[in-house]
């Protein structure tokens, strides 16, 4: 009997200590900054990113900051009008060159836009 309430004390520990990490530890959260969007654009014209990496950053609202929210909507639009996803494995570039000229003239504007905020 005395085993058996050991046992039980144990496993009643753990299981409380499980429960009270798992309540004080918040959920991980990710923030796109403009910097990181900067980036991924770059990394579009250089015909350097995948479809993943596009669809992980440009698919996940940004709710922090409205003018970072438009941006990424207006490259998930460009992607929806001028995406070549089929040809990505191929190599080729992830938007056709209407959509490569509109990505640059977004991300000189996101630059731009962001170099203001920093001075």
């Amino acid at each position: 009997m005395a085993l058996y309430l050991l046992v039980l004390g144990v496993c009643l520990l753990v299981i409380g200590a499980v429960l009270l990490v798992l309540m004080t530890v918040g959920t991980p959260r990710y923030r796109t900054e403009p910097k990181d969007l900067v980036a991924l654009f770059d990394k579009a014209l250089n015909s350097q990113v995948g479809e993943t990496e596009w669809d992980a950053i440009i698919g996940y609202p940004i709710r922090h900051d409205e003018y970072l929210e438009g941006v990424r909507r207006r490259a998930s639009h460009l992607m929806d009008l001028h995406g070549r996803r089929w040809q990505v494995a191929q190599g080729k570039p992830l938007l056709n060159a209407e959509g490569q000229a509109e990505l640059q003239v977004l991300r000189d504007h996101l630059a731009a836009h962001t170099a203001l905020r920093q001075k």
